[in-house]
């Protein structure tokens, strides 16, 4: 089974390709902007290293946010369009679920895992997981002051893993939360996409073509009159 899997939802670049159970191949870039430029060329460099022709492709997976709007986009338009063009299935995954099934099985403490990711806005995207693949909570965007009150229930101590867990744990340390920083990768890997896969997905499984995972609107804002020009 060859799956490639590709993320530019949140401040990285990253794309791999499963074979048989194992990764192939694997591109990873940190970035804030760009990803449209480098999407496409980390995807030849990928399948030409592993000597794959796109045509062998079985399954596609891109991560659907939360994230940055314009990098959603990107990845989404590039899974869409090549599986639309390869005539192959197109898994969307979570960018939260992602980063905590990057998370080692020891670092969970026996408590909860708190996925922080940065919004650019004053706000940050979390999610609560409880062991590794059990979500506790939808992914929502919440003001840091919120957390402790909404952390109130959590079991034991909570590890916190995202590009925001600075974030996160400066909010929560002068409240009554067990909270600490879990060693991670703070935003989605498309190895740990690709594997996810691979045991969510067999030959034959059909799925919805993914869509974006918004929890905030956009900034930009259609114009009054639909934007036609004023007399």
């Amino acid at each position: 089974m060859r799956i490639l899997a590709m993320d530019c939802a949140t401040s990285a670049c990253s794309v791999a390709l499963w074979c048989d159970g194992a990764i192939a191949d694997h591109s990873y870039t940190p970035m804030s902007r760009g990803q449209a430029e480098a999407l496409a060329p980390m995807i030849q460099e990928v399948l030409g290293a592993a000597d794959v022709a796109a045509s062998a492709l079985d399954l596609l997976v891109v991560s659907v946010g939360p994230g940055a709007f314009t990098g959603l986009r990107i990845g989404l338009a590039m899974a869409r369009g090549m599986a639309l063009a390869l005539s192959v299935p197109c898994l969307g995954l979570s960018t939260t679920e992602v980063i905590a099934a990057g998370v080692d099985d020891s670092a969970w403490q026996g408590g909860a895992l708190l996925v922080a990711l940065d919004s650019k806005r004053s706000d940050i995207y979390v999610q609560m997981f409880l062991k590794p693949g059990e979500a506790d909570s939808q992914p929502q965007a919440m003001e840091p002051d919120k957390l402790a009150e909404w952390l109130t229930d959590a079991p034991g101590p909570v590890g916190v893993v995202g590009d925001a867990s600075s974030l996160a744990l400066a909010a929560l340390a002068d409240t009554n939360i067990d909270a600490f920083a879990v060693v991670a990768p703070g935003v989605p890997d498309a190895r740990v996409m690709a594997a996810l896969a691979a045991r969510r997905w067999s030959l034959g499984d059909t799925v919805a073509l993914p869509g974006p995972l918004y929890l905030r609107p956009p900034d930009a804002k259609v114009p009054m009159g639909g934007g036609q020009l004023r007399p």
